[in-house]
């Protein structure tokens, strides 16, 4: 009794966890990959996601040829074999990441089915590879990020930094609670009327004074709108408009003339006689200049020559006191003669 009561038991457990099927008909298949990629005996085989057996081998098969160093042999349900065509592929596959491998067929479309011992063509496996080479990097790359916010973390803890003084510096905590304190005063004041800006919210005066000089301008766009005042005419008068173009077309005549070479100014821009002439002016007035700057002639005497300069100046002082003595004593300096003959 407590042998069979062992063996009922075991059969049990082989049923509720096992993924073998008792008194079902197995069939075997092998595969031959480059790598494994710790791929277990026991792991399930998979047919397009839904398991029929059991990878029951993996070992080197001592051949060097590309995809065929390891050799996996698996263990399905002889009935699913009618199921597999012979052009189905098999590949390593994973839950996800880091979960359990297994074996997944890829049903083909080949009419031809599979038979016990069948050889399936296998899969490349090196997408899958990559696939686990990236969760590694990953997994490096959140590892350093968590040092690092780790790092960040016993910092802050220890004051350090203005995350860390904000959290545990008293000074500043009483200068923000100082500073909350001041914030709420300010907005009982505000509140209550009081300042330039509780006025602004509160004061009905100058609620009133807003209103009326929005008034205002409402008033002066309105008069501007019907064309009154100097803005409004220059906006709605006609006849300010035909003015205004009249001028326009007066200065664009004005330009048409100087661009002709008409008049005085037109002249002065076309005509290459004058321009000849005008230069030829400066030229004797900037001679003349330097003639005066080099003391030639009498103009140049009296700019460069010092003597000359008080003489003049002497006789300037003379004639100017002769002419005050004739003022004081005119009799002095005229006589009247009369004579009979």
């Amino acid at each position: 009794m407590a042998i069979f009561a062992m063996v009922l038991l075991g059969v049990l457990i082989l049923l509720l966890t096992g993924t073998k099927k008792l008194f079902v008909a197995k069939a075997t298949l092998r595969t031959y990959m480059d790598d494994s990629a710790a791929l277990a005996v026991g792991a399930p085989v998979r047919l397009n996601g839904i398991i029929i057996g059991n990878v029951t081998r993996v070992g080197l098969s001592g051949e060097k040829t590309p995809r065929r160093v390891v050799r996996i042999d698996m263990s399905v349900d002889a009935a699913m074999l009618s199921r597999i065509p012979v052009d189905s592929q098999a590949a390593i596959s994973a839950e996800n990441v880091l979960g359990t491998k297994f074996i997944n067929i890829k049903m083909g479309q080949s009419a031809e089915t599979v038979r016990d011992g069948a050889e399936i063509p296998s899969k490349d496996v090196s997408e899958f590879e990559e696939v686990v080479q990236s969760g590694y990097d990953v997994m490096v790359a959140a590892r350093d990020l968590l040092r690092r916010i780790d790092g960040v973390v016993r910092d802050v803890e220890a004051g350090r930094g203005t995350i860390g003084k904000l959290l545990v510096d008293e000074e500043l905590y009483k200068r923000l609670t100082s500073t909350a304190a001041e914030a709420e005063k300010v907005t009982r004041a505000v509140s209550s009327g009081q300042g330039t800006v509780g006025r602004l919210l509160y004061d009905d005066s100058l609620y009133n004074d807003l209103r009326s000089t929005v008034q205002r301008v409402d008033e002066i766009a309105r008069n501007v709108q019907e064309g009154q005042g100097t803005a409004g005419k220059l906006l709605r008068d006609p006849s300010l408009y035909d003015e205004a173009r009249k001028t326009v077309a007066e200065l664009n005549r004005l330009v048409e003339d100087l661009n002709a070479g008409k008049g005085t100014a037109g002249k002065l821009l076309k005509d290459e006689e004058l321009h000849r002439q005008i230069q030829t002016t400066l030229a004797r007035l900037e001679d003349t200049v330097e003639k005066l700057n080099n003391g030639q002639g009498t103009l140049g005497q009296l700019v460069v020559n010092p003597q000359l300069y008080e003489s003049l100046n002497g006789v300037s002082r003379e004639l100017e006191s002769l002419l005050k003595d004739f003022r004081a004593n005119p009799k002095k300096f005229l006589r009247i003669k009369l004579a009979l003959f």
